[in-house]
This record gives C-alpha cells, structure tokens and sequence, in this order.
C-alpha cells in the first residue's frame, strides 16, 4: 500500500516508492529505494524534499497512520491564468505544475490498485491545468515532463501523453471540448497498468514472451476500470486501443485503420513518442529528434501519417532537446522553437566539431535570424561524449527570458 508521508516521519526500514516535488531538485539518481543506512535517511532529511511516498508492502509502515493522502489542492492554482508566457517563464511554471500532478496521479493510480474508482474530479482539474500551461507556452510542459527518470515513468508518462495530446489537438485546430477529451484521453489512457503486475512493470530487462502478454492486457484492463466512471466513448475507446495499428498488428484487437477514431491515431503518436523518448528501467530513451526520425519511418503501417505531420508541427522539426548539427560544424541543443518556423528554432551552440573543443562560453543562436547558419542534421546522443545536454537547454531556454 502506499502512503504519501511528510519526511520528518521517514524511519530507517521504511520503503520509498517515490519523492514527492520536482525531480530537477534533488540529488536521487533513483527515486525508489529502501531506506536502510542512517545516511540514507539523513541526506533525505537534509535536502529540498518535503514529502515521500512509502511502499508499506516493501517496507516498515508510520504507526497509526492513514491511508495515501488526496492529491494536494494546490493543483487547481494551475488552472485559472492563461496568460500567454515565454518559454523561460512558462519553464518554471511547467516545472511545479509537473511534479503536483505527478502526486496527483500517482494517488489516482494507488486508488484504483486498491480497487477503488478513479477521481475523475482530480482529473477534471488536472487536465485544466496542463490545458492552461500548454495555452501559456505550448513547448514547456512538455519539455518538461519528458525529463522523467526511469522510476517515476509510469506516472509522469500519463501526465507527458496528456500535454502532448492537448498541443496536438490545438494544432489540428480542434475546439476546446475537444482539446479537453483529447487530454483527457492522454491522462488515462495507461491507467489500467494500475492492475499490472509491479515485478514486471519495473522489471529492469527485456520481458519474456509471458510477461509481455501480461503487460498487453493493460489496455483492457483500464477500459473495464473506466467504463463505470467515464462517459465519453471516444476517450474509452482511446484507452482501449492506443496500442493497435493502422495495419492492423497492434493490439489487443487487431484493429485496422478503418476502425480507429481520430483521437485513438492521436493517442497512440503521443504514447510512443513520450515512450521512446523517456529512459525506462531496460534502456535509454532516444533524444527527440532521433525519435521523430524513427517514428516517420513507422508511417503509415503503424502511425497515421497525416497525424504525425502535424504533431511534428506541434513540436518543431527539432524538438527541445534535440542534438543537431551546424552548418558551421557546431554542435548544439535545440533550447525554443521559432515563432513561425519549425526547421529554424534558437540552438545554443556547445561544441567546435572540426576544432574538437567545447565552446567557452557557449553561443546562443536564433536560426531563424541567421540565414547563413542552418541545421544540417540531427545527431544520436548516444555517439557523442556529452553528459550535460538536458542542463544546456534548460539553462538557455530560462536565460532567453
């Protein structure tokens, strides 16, 4: 069971399943771990962190105390101002907003393993408040909930999926009701992992063929669990089938285009790319514009192709994040999209490929400014020596205002 505690009642013995506030300002690696050194406790005690949520079934309980507490109602402080924001501010905004909601939905998701029906009020107020941060600045909430670790995945991608779904559906110029559902749609579309076995969620390896067979039920599963709290079809059905296909191999039905609504094609662009770009317990995630490669190369047998256009309209060519190459032989991190331009977005510029040395200090450049610099490609991360690309555009996007 878990259990939302404040840390001066953390005890050594005590399982934490998750650190309660933003995961960009503690020094955990992990965020799920057993608390069995004095160290480990102290350092908890010492830092920024308030709150922990604890695995009574993995470790020691709080004597007498109560069941996992609501989500906090600061939550709805996210909803009301629409204000359109810059990056930089909207970042900070987005930052917070992420790390409510996680707790948010983390309580929604021990709610329902508990058996318990899913608060549709917590999600009511929760994908106002991501609706309200994505019409503020459509990139920063999802920019920033892409910066997920492998521990808090399954709830952060919930929240990630429902950001993405709302600037898609904007994009495709969809009515706010419909901009709503499609959010919505996002949020819970993984609920029914909530039924999932934990030892193969979390699992750190590939799954064997039974476990992957057990993990395919998820989509059934939270759209049996929903049925009785949800009325929309169309989000019901986006649950059921965000894992089919336009060829007809997904699963659980085997469903062909023909017989996918809108809002499902949609779910299941936005799920895979939160997917391939978040590091999961077994691999690392794909920088963002290795991903949208990959995805392009999975349409139209797979994705709606027509769709996917327009969620990389959504994004940028170049998402935020993305390492890309110069024209001038620099290699940079995309750090805000262009105003009006999907191929030209502001890059801050790290390293002289040519010279082989890091720029001292690095270079912010606005592409759509500089008719002689252009992106040439986009680079694998994976095959460059750099650790500290999330830090470069965070620290550039916040700087630019």
């Amino acid at each position: 069971m878990l259990k939302k505690i404040p840390i001066e009642h953390l005890q050594i013995g005590m399982y934490v399943h998750d650190l309660c506030g933003s995961w960009l300002s503690h020094a955990f690696w992990r965020t799920s771990f057993a608390v069995d050194k004095p160290e480990i406790l102290n350092k908890l005690r010492a830092g920024a962190v308030q709150e922990v949520w604890i695995d009574t079934s993995r470790g020691l309980d709080v004597p007498d105390s109560s069941p996992a507490s609501a989500p906090p109602a600061a939550l709805a402080a996210f909803t009301h101002d629409t204000t359109p924001a810059t990056l930089g501010q909207e970042l900070q905004r987005a930052a917070a907003l992420c790390a409510e909601a996680h707790d948010a939905v983390l309580h929604m998701f021990s709610e329902a393993r508990m058996g318990q029906a899913v608060d549709l009020n917590t999600a009511d107020t929760l994908v106002s408040a991501v609706c309200s941060s994505v019409e503020r600045h459509p990139n920063a909430l999802i920019s920033v909930a892409r910066l997920k670790t492998a521990d808090n995945y399954t709830y952060m991608h919930s929240v990630a999926v429902c950001g993405l779904m709302v600037a898609l559906a904007r994009k495709m110029g969809m009515d706010a009701a419909q901009v709503r559902q499609a959010g919505m749609a996002g949020l819970l579309h993984d609920m029914g992992k909530a039924h999932s076995r934990l030892e193969i969620l979390n699992k750190p390896g590939a799954l064997t063929d039974e476990e992957f067979k057990h993990m395919q039920q998820h989509p059934v599963k939270g759209y049996v669990m929903l049925q009785g709290v949800v009325e929309d079809e169309e989000v019901l059905e986006a649950c059921l089938h965000h894992h089919e296909r336009m060829d007809g191999k997904g699963y659980p039905h085997g469903l062909s285009a023909p017989n996918l609504r809108p809002i499902t094609r949609m779910a299941a662009i936005c799920d895979v790319y939160d997917a391939i770009t978040s590091n999961r317990p077994y691999k690392q995630g794909w920088s963002p514009g290795v991903a949208l490669q990959r995805m392009a190369q999975w349409c139209p047998a797979h994705l709606d192709a027509h769709i996917f256009e327009t969620f990389v309209k959504t994004i940028g060519l170049y998402p935020i994040g993305s390492l890309v190459r110069l024209h001038s032989g620099l290699l940079g991190v995309v750090c805000a999209p262009a105003e009006n331009s999907i191929s030209t977005p502001h890059v801050v510029a790290f390293y002289d490929i040519a010279a082989q040395r890091m720029l001292q200090p690095a270079k912010l450049l606005d592409l759509n400014k500089l008719p002689q610099e252009r992106i040439v490609a986009s680079e694998d991360p994976a095959q460059w020596p750099f650790t500290n690309l999330e830090a470069l555009w965070q620290k550039a996007a916040a700087s630019a205002g």
